[in-house]
């Protein structure tokens, strides 16, 4: 699907880009510059393909390792907390941040 995508961005890209070329032969001295960009365009569509396609995705073990991680340091956060003496905003501060920590995280790229 992805490289669908691509060969219609680059088909746009290549139609456009000779659309200007032939506007910029009538006269049209801006279609010089739009003849230059829309290859510009086509290329940087090839560079977000190339990250799109290259994107690593975690595995389940490496999903694990960093949940058991988290846990761990949490745990070791909680009790540097209990064993120190805290005024209640700070308190009150790291509780907020505690449970921030344990909200789900995001997944970016559909992934």
């Amino acid at each position: 699907m992805l490289s669908f995508a691509l060969l219609a961005w680059l088909s746009m890209c290549a139609s456009a880009a000779y659309w200007q070329v032939g506007r910029a032969a009538q006269g049209n001295s801006l279609s010089f510059l739009y003849a230059i960009e829309w290859p510009l365009f086509g290329i940087l569509g090839v560079l977000g393909w190339i990250a799109l396609v290259n994107v690593d995705t975690v595995s389940e073990h490496q999903a694990k390792a960093r949940r058991e991680y988290e846990e761990k340091m949490r745990a070791q956060a909680q009790a540097a907390r209990v064993s120190e003496a805290e005024d209640p905003e700070m308190a009150a501060y790291n509780d907020h941040l505690a449970e921030l920590a344990q909200q789900p995280k995001k997944k970016l790229w559909g992934h």
